[in-house]
């Protein structure tokens, strides 16, 4: 085949100002999944969520291009996943079932399509793994010179009440489920191995080192969080529970402000890395009370217990401070 039969042969790629909203609304939807829980999705000015006891919990959070994650490190499909999977622990730690993502994305009009297209794919697929039968309800599309995603989560709580922050009581064990520590390393690693000689995020170098640390990697840009772990903790009755997306002793302490306790860490419970498994942030585990004597559902594991030293955190009796991520500051000096 001559270079210009295989040039002709190739598709244009198109961009999004190209297509028009119509015409990528029509790309992207077929590439989502239905919700087990709608009675009425994607078509009209709204989508209608079967809620059994007429109560669900509702949640939302932003990814912004720059802040919260590089085109040159996440790939769409990751920035697809990871939107479905930082709403769906902010839903399980409320110990409610999740059932249904809005999602909203504000895109350049240069922006090739098939971004769009992996983000769509990244979504279906972290709903598949993370909550079955959940899915992308609807949403809407929007032109911005930097690319946005915008999700609300929805969650069933099945009759049961809300597990909140404000539970927790003198004696309960701390228990934590998921990985610590797992995504600043990998965040880490990008900053070392994955930016050009300005610092600047380097696509081929990311790809280098996806290679060569593939959980770690994954760990920050696509995480997968023990989701099911939240209705468990419910069922198995946690006094307070939230989404560790701040690093443990930073969303420890919320829980010790609003339960009016304080929570003293195992040291060895936590492994030999003990400040990144305290400061860490992103790894969106699920950190829970439990009576004391309780059995915990799996994959909790036991890593301290609630003392009556409201506010305060301490680890084998030491008083520490509460350093983890800020959206604002990044996590130690470094925004990811």
């Amino acid at each position: 085949m001559h270079e210009a039969q295989r040039a002709d042969a190739a598709p244009r790629r198109q961009t999004v100002g190209e297509l028009g909203e119509d015409a990528v609304l029509a790309r992207i939807l077929p590439r989502l999944r239905p919700a087990s829980a709608a009675l009425l999705g994607p078509g009209d000015d709204a989508a209608v969520i079967a809620a059994a006891d007429g109560r669900f919990v509702v949640t939302a959070d932003l990814m912004v291009h720059g802040p919260d994650f590089r085109l040159a490190w996440s790939t769409p499909f990751d920035l697809g996943w990871k939107a479905a999977a930082t709403n769906l622990t902010d839903v399980a730690a409320m110990g409610a079932r999740p059932t249904a993502l809005v999602v909203a994305i504000a895109a350049p009009p240069s922006l090739d399509a098939s971004v769009l297209d992996g983000i769509a794919d990244g979504l279906r697929e972290g709903l598949e793994a993370l909550a079955p039968g959940a899915g992308v309800v609807g949403g809407d599309l929007s032109a911005s010179s930097v690319l946005t995603l915008a999700v609300t989560a929805f969650g069933d709580l099945e009759g049961r009440p809300p597990v909140t922050r404000s539970g927790a009581r003198p004696g309960d064990v701390v228990a934590h489920a998921g990985a610590r520590g797992d995504a600043a390393r990998g965040l880490a690693l990008l900053f070392d191995e994955a930016t050009d000689a300005s610092g600047e995020p380097d696509a081929a170098a990311a790809e280098a080192a996806r290679a060569r640390h593939p959980g770690l990697i994954a760990a920050q840009l696509a995480p997968s969080p023990p989701v099911a772990a939240g209705t468990a903790a419910a069922i198995a009755g946690a006094t307070a529970m939230l989404d560790v997306s701040d690093g443990l002793a930073r969303d420890a302490r919320r829980i010790a402000q609003a339960s009016g306790v304080g929570i003293d860490f195992s040291a060895a419970a936590l492994g030999p890395e003990l400040r990144l498994a305290l400061a860490g942030g992103e790894d969106h585990g699920l950190l829970a009370t439990f009576p004391a004597g309780a059995a915990l559902p799996e994959p909790f594991e036991a890593i301290g217990r609630v003392t009556d030293a409201a506010g305060l955190l301490f680890v084998d009796g030491i008083a520490i401070d509460s350093a983890g991520w800020d959206p604002y500051s990044g996590w130690d000096g470094r925004s990811g």
